[in-house]
């Protein structure tokens, strides 16, 4: 299985270090984790919502990485997460948190809280599996101005 990833160059692609400064949405700050998504258009919504348009990184990549199909994984349902999820971070974090203490498997599969119905995946660097996962291309990339034009303003205001 393929997933897709954008990030800045200077940042290696399955290293987790973005996860353990910043956390995320599923994991907490101080915790190794690679975000990725599972199409490339999914990845550049989830990349596109974390930048202001006039603060948007000249220099990002969008890496294709490949996932082994028979690699285990846990999956989080959407029926399992409470509502408001999308909203509360709190809600997620502990799903994310006992995932890498388990350090069961390498990919924790959880929604998109910008597209619910599609999934992004969670890798764990730490996992004795990583190194079968395997970035196996790489291209720069810029989003589409047309996606930046409008950002910020109100729903509904032209």
């Amino acid at each position: 299985m393929l997933v897709w990833r954008i990030a800045r160059r200077r940042y290696v692609a399955l290293d987790g270090e973005g996860g353990r400064r910043y956390g995320g949405r599923w994991t907490p700050v101080g915790r190794a984790a690679v975000y990725t998504a599972s199409s490339l258009p999914l990845a550049t919504l989830e990349a596109l919502v974390h930048f202001d348009s006039d603060l948007v990184p000249r220099d990002l990549v969008a890496y294709t990485i490949d996932v082994p199909d028979d690699l285990a994984r846990e999956v989080v349902s959407l029926d399992a997460l409470a509502d408001g999820w999308r909203t509360n971070l709190a809600l997620c974090l502990p799903w994310g948190a006992a995932w890498l203490d388990r350090r069961t498997t390498p990919i924790l599969v959880v929604p998109s809280a910008v597209v619910p119905a599609h999934a992004n995946m969670i890798l764990d660097p730490r996992h004795p599996d990583i190194h079968r996962i395997t970035v196996v291309h790489t291209e720069p990339y810029a989003f589409d101005p047309r996606l930046l034009k409008g950002k910020g303003r109100r729903p509904g205001a032209r």
